[in-house]
């Protein structure tokens, strides 16, 4: 299972070009993504305070994908407690809490993943 990150999703949604030709394949091919609880919260919060564009019909783009929703369930709460502050961003937290408690690799751009153990796919490539 590959846990989609928000911005490798909003490149993905936007057509950026950020988004490498192995990661969009996979993006729009794998019946195996999930999508986190905080990253429909984190795009939320980022439309609310300006800093992003709304993201029109994010939840209809989510099934269409067959991205699996992963709420925010206390085994990922309880991991998040122990994780090492090695990213600020509380967000980024909680994914690396639910990749490193339900095994998952993790699309992501973001190099500070790897540093917590986590398998990263890299959305560059």
């Amino acid at each position: 299972m590959i846990l989609v990150d928000t911005q490798a999703l909003l490149w993905f949604m936007f057509g950026d070009r950020r988004l490498g030709h192995a990661a969009r394949a996979v993006m729009s091919s794998s019946t195996a993504l999930a999508l986190s609880d905080a990253s429909r919260w984190e795009i939320s919060v980022k439309v609310s305070v300006g800093k992003l564009a709304p993201v029109p019909d994010l939840a209809g783009t989510a099934n269409k994908l067959g991205l699996r929703r992963l709420g925010i369930e206390d085994k990922y709460l309880t991991r998040l407690e122990t994780l090492p502050l090695l990213h600020r961003d509380p967000f980024d937290r909680m994914l690396v809490a639910q990749a490193l408690s339900d095994d998952l690799t993790v699309l992501t751009a973001d190099p500070v993943f790897a540093r917590y153990g986590v398998r990263v796919a890299d959305a560059r490539q």
